[in-house]
């Protein structure tokens, strides 16, 4: 007996036979789907390889307590520069929170009056610049205050200070504020963009300082 022809499968969607040309676009859209699934997931393996490398190095680097660079030790440094500008310096014994990012003696050209400088940077990170020169005269204030006129007096502490507030001029910079007092042969110059509490409460240092006469 012979075998009779298998009948074409109906397909459920068309409720007859796929044509040829229907089978060939059934199977390369198949085809398509499963690369594009392959693709999708071999993408977020991937993804999730690179976010566990980048945790291992992260947990695998040292982490290092050390005082950031841009911190400098300004009272050791003072006891260095005070050697070089055989003299007595003061040193201002701020907080904690207070920072110094440069100490160095400065000499001027100008006014021939070399000076022991610090940037102070306050816990509000702005900018203090403390200047004592220990044999100054108003050429070298003038110079260092590029010429700013004073335009009043403040006490702090024990000391009378000349104050140049120039914070209302676009231009100011680091010259927005300024405080100026003269104990002996020493001249201190403070100038910068730190508030007036910040100002003060350095200035109110150095004036205990000067009071007690501690270098």
């Amino acid at each position: 007996m012979s075998k009779q022809p298998k009948e074409p499968k109906i397909v459920a969607g068309l409720g007859r036979p796929e044509t040829a040309e229907e089978s060939r676009a059934r199977k390369a859209e198949n085809s398509r789907l499963y690369v594009q699934r392959k693709t999708v997931n071999n993408l977020v393996l991937s993804l999730l390889a690179t976010v566990g490398l980048v945790a291992v190095i992260f947990f695998a680097v040292p982490r290092s307590n050390v005082t950031p660079a841009w911190q400098v030790d300004y009272v050791v440094l003072s006891e260095q520069a005070a050697l070089s500008l055989n003299g007595t310096l003061l040193t201002p014994a701020m907080p904690s929170d207070w920072a110094a990012n440069a100490a160095e003696v400065r000499s001027s050209a100008a006014d021939g009056v070399a000076s022991w400088y610090i940037g102070f940077i306050t816990p509000s990170s702005e900018f203090i610049g403390y200047q004592e020169a220990l044999v100054a005269n108003p050429t070298w204030v003038s110079n260092t205050l590029k010429g700013n006129a004073p335009t009043g007096t403040r006490t702090i502490g024990a000391q009378e200070w000349t104050e140049y507030d120039y914070r209302s001029m676009e231009d100011a910079k680091n010259l927005a504020y300024a405080l100026v007092t003269v104990d002996g042969d020493s001249t201190f110059v403070l100038y910068g963009t730190a508030n007036d509490a910040e100002f003060t409460a350095l200035a109110e240092e150095i004036s205990a300082q000067i009071e007690k006469g501690t270098p």
